[in-house]
């Protein structure tokens, strides 16, 4: 009995949080997924099982294509920009031809966009980025450029500003990760590659980018699944406008709920998106696992 007791002790230990887990992850997802084939779910007392009508609605509704549409150029956007930026950064930090306290005070200015809060950044942006802010005070300095731009009610170039302020909360993530992956790559191979004649762009194909590999990849994997779900920012800025210009998935299902109150229609996308982020996911774990391995 004493051999079962101590078998069972490491298990015991995790019950508190599985149980939270349960109660504030897979319930409320499985309730979610159900509304998925009912009508009228939650606002009705006998909701009607309907099966696969609701996601053949969904997938027959232009503005869910047009969500995806948004959803894919911010995310696809977003990725490959944090990713060449943080590499930029990373890279600088890293030289050798700045001394340590311009890298100290340069590391505190780079990585103070990924400190403020969602209230903060959507706050900032939309004071600096109205008509008669400073973007557009800088932007008068220069000829042929318009003065009273309205980056954020503007049809045409609304999403394009909600991917840059994105990008700049972000980047900071990727540049972390990718230095703190560059000054765990010996020396001794650089050294080894310059004696046989590489430049430094041959250096960098050949071993800075296998050497990071593992690395890049899981940041790119994460930042897809945290991009792909983003809406604190985006809902502060614009709401999705204006026109539903910046209406991406998270906000598309935020509206279908609080909104329009249609709990079936918002789970059935919930759950479209949540197959996508879990499909991320398991190629993320086994990316894990080859690194380890």
């Amino acid at each position: 009995m004493k051999s079962i007791g101590k078998s069972t002790t490491p298990y015991r230990y995790l019950i508190p949080t599985l149980a939270l887990l349960i109660v504030f992850l897979v319930i409320p997802i499985c309730m979610v997924v159900r509304y998925s084939f009912l009508d009228n779910a939650v606002v009705s007392p006998d909701p009607v099982f309907v099966g696969l009508e609701n996601y053949k609605t969904l997938f027959a509704d232009a503005q869910f294509w047009g969500a995806v549409k948004h959803t894919v150029i911010f995310v696809v956007v977003s990725v490959v920009a944090h990713l060449v930026i943080g590499m930029i950064f990373a890279m600088l930090l890293n030289t050798k031809y700045f001394k340590t306290r311009t890298k100290t005070i340069a590391r505190v200015i780079y990585i103070l966009p990924w400190v403020f809060t969602a209230s903060v950044v959507a706050i900032l942006w939309k004071l600096m980025l109205q008509p008669s802010g400073i973007v557009n005070y800088l932007l008068s300095f220069l000829p042929q450029v318009s003065q009273n731009t309205e980056w954020l009610s503007d049809q045409n170039i609304a999403l394009a500003v909600i991917c840059f302020i994105n990008i700049w909360c972000g980047y900071p993530f990727y540049m972390i990760s990718i230095l703190a992956g560059l000054q765990g790559i010996s020396e001794d191979l650089y050294e080894s590659a310059a004696l046989d004649g590489a430049t430094g762009a041959k250096s960098f194909i050949h071993i800075t980018i296998p050497q990071l590999k593992p690395i890049l990849i899981s940041i790119a994997m994460l930042d897809f699944i945290w991009t792909l779900q983003s809406f604190n920012v985006i809902w502060m800025l614009t709401g999705g406008g204006p026109v539903n210009a910046t209406e991406v998935l998270s906000i598309y299902i935020y509206k279908l709920v609080f909104q329009k109150l249609d709990y079936s229609m918002g789970g059935t996308t919930a759950t479209v998106l949540l197959i996508v982020c879990v499909i991320i996911a398991i190629f993320y774990v086994r990316q894990q696992k080859k690194v380890r391995e």
